[in-house]
């Protein structure tokens, strides 16, 4: 899990959380087994405090991704810090295997990664978070990671023109994609849905990750009551019967959308 913890101090207030271990076995009495955190980002490290971004949204883990097929692996997003392999064969002593961050240049916010296992890929989500486009862009980027030490990005999946949406209320870039294996992993199909924060649902044909396609889209009109005057889709959720499920982060409610690509 990605938290804070009472017995963390953190050096600025915007990486107040790490990747927290939690031992579920006895539900009535959830115990910390492990932790760890970019160095330099608590008070009392012996390390420098990492440099701020342009856009400082703070390093600190988001999202932590544990997958079937390698429950000796994590994969971590840590915002402004990039994106880390981890080694959580030990759970008390998590370990480094590798690091990929663009920022900067870029302005930083790493969401989501998501490794497709059979082709040795991983995809990398950001996540926009200034309205009108002032982060622009916000991408997500194929890597390379036959070798997990060294992961290299190669690829982008094409998104729609910047001025077409940047003025229609709200955030435009991306933010997450479908990251479950309770069904088919995305990588066993051409498809992979990913989800843009602003205006659509897109899904994109991977086969040839040095040029993916964009499929398939949906841009539902603005819902009743939105506060920005536009659709603001926020997650998305690929069942076992390809059936895809998708949410606005204001007003809008859920989408519940049956695939026919």
């Amino acid at each position: 899990m990605a938290a804070g913890s009472p017995d963390f101090e953190a050096a600025n207030p915007n990486d107040d959380q790490f990747y927290r271990c939690v031992d579920v076995r006895d539900p009535s009495k959830p115990k910390e087994i492990g932790r760890w955190w970019l160095s330099g980002t608590r008070k009392g490290d012996n390390v420098a405090p990492p440099p701020r971004h342009t856009l400082d949204k703070g390093y600190r883990a988001h999202n932590c991704n544990v997958y079937p097929q390698r429950p000796d692996r994590m994969y971590l997003c840590y915002l402004d810090g990039g994106m880390y392999i981890m080694d959580i064969a030990d759970k008390s002593q998590p370990k480094v295997i590798s690091h990929w961050t663009n920022s900067p240049p870029y302005t930083g916010f790493t969401h989501t990664a998501v490794p497709l296992f059979d082709r040795g890929l991983i995809l990398v989500t950001e996540e926009s978070t200034e309205n009108n486009a002032k982060d622009w862009p916000k991408l997500i980027w194929m890597l390379d990671a036959r070798d997990e030490t060294h992961p290299v990005s190669f690829s982008t999946l094409p998104m729609p023109p910047v001025d077409a949406y940047k003025n229609r209320g709200g955030r435009f870039g991306s933010h997450n994609i479908h990251e479950t294996c309770r069904c088919r992993p995305p990588s066993s199909r051409p498809t992979g849905v990913r989800h843009l924060l602003q205006r659509r649902l897109r899904a994109f044909d991977i086969s040839n990750a040095y040029q993916p396609k964009e499929v398939a889209a949906f841009v539902p009109p603005a819902p009743n009551g939105s506060k920005l005057g536009a659709i603001q889709l926020n997650d998305v959720y690929v069942d076992e019967r390809q059936i895809v499920y998708t949410v606005d982060r204001f007003s809008g409610g859920l989408y519940i959308l049956e695939m026919d690509f």
